[in-house]
């Protein structure tokens, strides 16, 4: 059932007001064919209780009523900004293309199934602005209290050798605009695993400040490209071995050859479990092919330690 908005005076648009004392979040909002979702989405930004925000929608070129549902909330409120892409982008293009949209300060991505819970972005604000050598702040479930601030060094060797911290997805994460501007914003190589290489890609150039609350609501449906097991058997191992060439990881050189061959262990176990539930050795052999796995990283795989 499609979600539509509620109350809607069509000729009688508001203006909300915008206290400009507070630094100015934009939420971001990629959305493609999902009308049944995108109506919530937009209730929960309208719902926030944070004093100068905007909503930026970009529209994938949809082929349902996604851009419709979210022109007629554009029409009420002055802080919503609809476009609408002429071709689909695809997930990762369209999320650095909305970045160009926004003014804000700060931004914050809200995929068009998820909503954005009503009070919390204040004391995420508030803690980035306490902290202002961090460029990014992410949700932190490992324990309740006050924000806290970890070094490049610290979340990354956290992530890779105590508790892996750093797989939330976008909508979990606040950063400032022109930081996600300097370092590139995402990759488009990885398939989903494009959110585990852009979180790595954050943590290596900026201290990160940790929120331990929640300030978002995520959705698990059946919908979702992360329900694409083959996708993610190679794109995981890919996006990581990449990570550990090419990305300034503050870690040590024995330490990315133990991260690396732990990876290619992953890989292995994955890779022949996949074969047994399938039985499908042309995308076995595809995959092998893709990420360039050889008899050597099989070797490592094996007695990796």
């Amino acid at each position: 059932m499609n979600m539509q908005p509620t109350e809607i005076k069509m000729d009688n648009k508001i203006t909300p007001g915008q206290d400009k004392t507070f630094p100015l979040l934009s939420i971001l909002l990629t959305a493609y064919n999902t009308n049944d979702f995108i109506g919530e989405a937009i209730e929960s930004f309208l719902s926030c209780t944070y004093p100068n925000l905007e909503l930026i929608i970009v529209d994938d070129n949809s082929t349902d009523d996604t851009a419709s549902i979210a022109r007629k909330y554009e029409q009420m409120d002055t802080r919503i900004k609809l476009f609408v892409n002429e071709k689909n982008l695809g997930q990762f293009i369209n999320r650095n293309k909305i970045v160009s949209y926004a003014a804000g300060d700060y931004i914050l991505y809200l995929d068009s199934d998820d909503k954005i819970l009503a009070d919390g972005l204040l004391e995420c604000v508030n803690a980035m602005q306490a902290y202002p050598n961090a460029s990014v702040g992410t949700y932190w479930p490992y324990s309740s209290g006050a924000p806290f601030l970890l070094s490049s060094k610290e979340i990354i060797t956290e992530h890779f050798f105590k508790r892996q911290v750093l797989v939330n997805p976008p909508g979990c994460t606040i950063l400032k605009k022109g930081y996600f501007e300097k370092i590139g914003g995402f990759s488009n190589k990885y398939g989903l695993a494009n959110d585990m290489h852009y979180n790595l890609k954050l943590a290596c150039y900026s201290d990160v400040v940790l929120f331990p609350f929640k300030f978002f609501f995520y959705r698990v449906h059946s919908g979702q490209e992360k329900h694409n097991w083959y996708g993610y058997v190679y794109n995981n191992y890919l996006f990581l071995k990449d990570a550990l060439n090419e990305l300034p990881l503050p870690l040590s050189a024995k330490e990315k050859e133990w991260i690396g061959n732990k990876n290619k262990r992953r890989f292995l176990r994955n890779i022949i479990r996949y074969f047994f539930h399938t039985r499908n050795f042309k995308q076995v052999k595809e995959a092998l092919k893709k990420t360039g796995f050889s008899i050597k990283d099989c070797f490592n795989a094996v007695f990796h330690v």
